[in-house]
């Protein structure tokens, strides 16, 4: 859900940074009349923020499953006729 704000935020940034262009203001002609950059330097922190918020959200651990132990294959024969029978936890 975290990321979903992260995504939001970002989208909201990305439309601004179209709205500052020539071609979103032909589109909407509302934003011909103010100064690009009141729209652009905002924007550009949208995405920043959205861009910073989707990383912290990807570094939590709840979506990652840890293998609490190794597993090792078991081989029987040699070569290329070797096949896996197994697996045994390492220690």
């Amino acid at each position: 859900m975290k990321k979903l704000y992260g995504y939001l935020i970002a989208g909201l940034g990305l439309i601004g940074m179209f709205l500052s262009s020539s071609a979103g203001q032909q589109i909407v002609p509302f934003f011909s009349g103010i100064n690009k950059n009141f729209i652009l330097y905002p924007s550009l922190v949208l995405v920043g923020l959205g861009i910073v918020i989707l990383i912290v959200t990807g570094q939590s651990s709840g979506g990652k499953i840890k293998q609490v132990e190794k597993e090792v294959p078991i081989y029987q024969g040699t070569g290329k006729k070797r096949k896996i029978i197994g697996y045994r936890i390492e220690d």
